[in-house]
């Protein structure tokens, strides 16, 4: 019997995992393929993705492996550079090869004791009151008190659910991959220079080792299950570059289209949904892998709470109420960038209006902390701008606030030394800390990093800790 299984150990269900086994939840990810990926594609990790992994003491680990660049030039590739000040201590991308970080986290929640079982599927499902019977492809049989489907925009789960995925299908699609080529770099450059004004997204990159990116509107939809071939990029780099550049020798190739969609339900009753299962959407400002990894911090530690017995009722409900909307502000804005980058007329037109107006600051601010994450605020009802919204790794005088948050525990910031979180201590953390980098005199934070309460009277945080870690326990 366990707790969780989880389908699907890309970076979602690796993340779920290892933040449920924070908690001591038993749990089980079953992964389709035998073997990780092995092209190299690379992705970017955001700021508030950034925060997340400092928040559970992952990010040391992670960059050595990755390449910091600037936090601008996201939204649309419009090329604006990053506006100052932005509010975070981790304000840069990461880009970061796919499989690695996949590596790094999948390692990470074994060594938390998570089980990865590879080379299986789930095949079907049924749920009855006390929990999720999983019949595996092979036929095997699993018990489980919950399910969560992570297992891609295709998702067996989401389908065997039953649960609508509204949406757009692909207008268009693009074509992306790894090869060599066959001419000087400086006449791909003037090339990619001259075509790019015209045509988004195109462009050949170096990569390293002799081997450049490539990505080239497609020039039709196609079925996505069937990859392109190289001869695929030389009749569409001869057609709209009128050159092949002499491409060769491909690393490894892959199409991906604009199809849009949404999951009507995130949950139903004990089966969940989380990343590209619950919400697809074009690949444009690199928001994908970091909305599902958020998905996986939201819900980790509500469906853990449930399963260690201190949930409040309405807690694990509030992972569909704060992620839904924050998936639909995505696929909004990804909808909105697509159209900036058709070629006609009239998208060029409020594209170079557009540009215009991130020259100024709160116009451009307000796109990159869309982009990043770090604009969400959740609604925990009335009070102050900071409630709801993820709290910057400020000085504390043990150090650096996130690295209070490596277990996963709630923690009250208590500036007046006055507060208490008796009764909850065996879920929340307490530092009294006068000097603390605040502007309220005191604040409950989430595990996710959120602010769940700012005030300084000590009945009001009661009701407050009821309300996110339960009934005390005396």
């Amino acid at each position: 019997m366990f707790d969780v299984i989880i389908a699907g150990c890309g970076p979602t269900g690796a993340m779920l995992a290892a933040e449920l086994r924070l908690h001591d939840v038993r749990v089980l990810v079953l992964e389709k393929e035998t073997e990780p990926v092995s092209f190299v594609r690379i992705v970017g990790l955001h700021i508030r993705s950034l925060e997340l992994m400092a928040m559970r003491g992952l990010l040391e680990r992670i960059l050595p492996h990755g390449r910091r660049r600037p936090a601008g030039g996201f939204f649309a590739a419009i090329p604006k550079p990053a506006p100052e000040g932005l509010d975070s201590a981790y304000a840069y991308l990461l880009g970061i090869p796919q499989p690695v970080i996949v590596h790094l986290l999948e390692e990470h929640a074994v060594q938390l004791g998570a089980q990865v079982r590879r080379g299986r599927a789930v095949a079907g499902f049924e749920q009855d009151d006390e929990g999720v019977t999983v019949e595996l492809d092979d036929g095997e049989r699993l018990r489980s008190r919950y399910l969560v489907g992570c297992d891609g925009g295709r998702s067996t789960v989401r389908k065997l659910l039953g649960v609508g995925f509204p949406g757009e299908p692909s207008r268009t699609e693009t074509l992306m991959g790894e090869m060599e080529v066959g001419v000087p770099q400086e006449e791909i450059a003037a090339k990619v220079a001259e075509v790019s004004e015209l045509h988004r997204p195109f462009w050949l990159r170096p990569f390293g080792e002799g081997a450049y990116s490539v990505v080239v509107p497609a020039g039709e939809v196609s079925d996505r299950a069937e990859p392109p071939t190289l001869e695929n990029f030389k009749q569409q780099l001869r057609a709209i570059a009128g050159t092949d550049f002499g491409v060769h020798s491909p690393r490894w190739l892959s199409r991906f289209g604009d199809a849009t969609r949404l999951a009507e339900r995130y949950r139903v009753g004990r089966v969940l949904l989380a990343g590209d299962a619950a919400h697809i959407h074009p690949p444009i400002g690199g928001q994908g892998l970091n909305l599902g990894v958020q998905d996986a911090f939201n819900l980790g530690w509500k469906l853990a709470a449930q399963i260690r017995g201190w949930a409040p009722e309405t807690l694990l409900d509030t992972y569909q109420a704060e992620r839904h909307p924050v998936a639909e502000d995505v696929l909004d804005n990804t909808r909105a960038q697509t159209e900036l980058l058709s070629p006609d007329p009239g998208p060029q037109a409020v594209r170079r209006l557009l540009t215009e107006l991130m020259d100024f600051d709160e116009v451009h601010r307000h796109l990159i902390e869309k982009i990043t994450g770090i604009g969400i605020r959740y609604d925990f009802g009335a009070g102050p701008d900071l409630l709801g919204r993820r709290l910057r790794d400020i000085d504390v005088k043990q150090g650096h606030l996130y690295g209070l948050l490596h277990h996963g525990r709630g923690l009250l910031l208590d500036r007046t030394e006055r507060l208490t979180v008796s009764g909850w201590s065996d879920r929340v953390d307490h530092l009294a800390d006068p000097t603390a980098a605040l502007d309220v005199p005191c604040l409950l934070l989430r595990p996710d990093g959120h602010v769940a309460w700012i005030g300084h009277d000590q009945q009001d945080l009661n009701d407050h800790l009821s309300r996110w870690f339960g009934k005390p326990t005396n």
